[in-house]
């Protein structure tokens, strides 16, 4: 009997969550819970959708790519994590999370087409600063790079309520995270 890893069935359901949690919590948020930042000088919700977009746009499904073509032979173009800082400046909230879902379920489609079998999951590329990565290990990343940002998120909608909280703050980790910069992604 052959046993199936659900390694990439298990990634999968959680990517294609990561666009319908964020629209639940961020559309249609008043402004003032948008205007915050994760830490002083951090990034606020209209960043993390920005960079969430570049990492659909250059990251995952290009370095998939190069995996698939060339092994570990060609490494990965390096990745722009501010990109969006010049691209998005101006752009809406929904338009950021209806391009965010949209590039999503393009780039799952595509994962589809790339990784057809278990034995796909262990080939290997080569990170321009990390060395050999499989591709095993990029989709979890890209799964917890998910998980991160949305954290982020969650961070820069509590700023407004940062000082609000009164002495109960000391209570809040998500306020507590944001008085610590070692504590923020990268």
């Amino acid at each position: 009997m052959v046993v199936r890893d659900t390694f990439l069935s298990d990634t999968t359901a959680l990517l294609e969550r990561t666009p319908a949690a964020l629209s639940a919590l961020l559309d249609g948020l008043p402004p003032a819970w948008l205007e915050g930042t994760d830490a002083p000088g951090g990034w606020g919700v209209r960043d993390v959708l920005g960079h969430l977009i570049s990492a659909e746009l250059d990251d995952w499904i290009p370095r998939l790519e190069l995996i698939v073509a060339y092994g570990p032979d060609r490494p990965f173009e390096p990745f722009d994590r501010f990109a969006h800082v010049g691209r998005d400046g101006d752009a809406e909230l929904p338009s950021l999370l209806a391009r965010f879902a949209e590039l999503r379920a393009a780039n799952l489609a595509r994962l589809k087409e790339l990784v057809t079998d278990d034995a796909d999951l262990e080939r290997e590329g080569r990170h321009p600063s990390l060395g050999p990565v499989t591709v095993r290990q990029m989709l979890a990343t890209w799964a917890v790079h998910d998980l991160d940002h949305i954290a982020q998120a969650f961070a820069a909608l509590s700023a407004p309520y940062d000082s609000a909280v009164g002495p109960w703050k000391g209570y809040l980790g998500i306020l507590l995270r944001r008085e610590d910069p070692a504590a923020q992604p990268g």
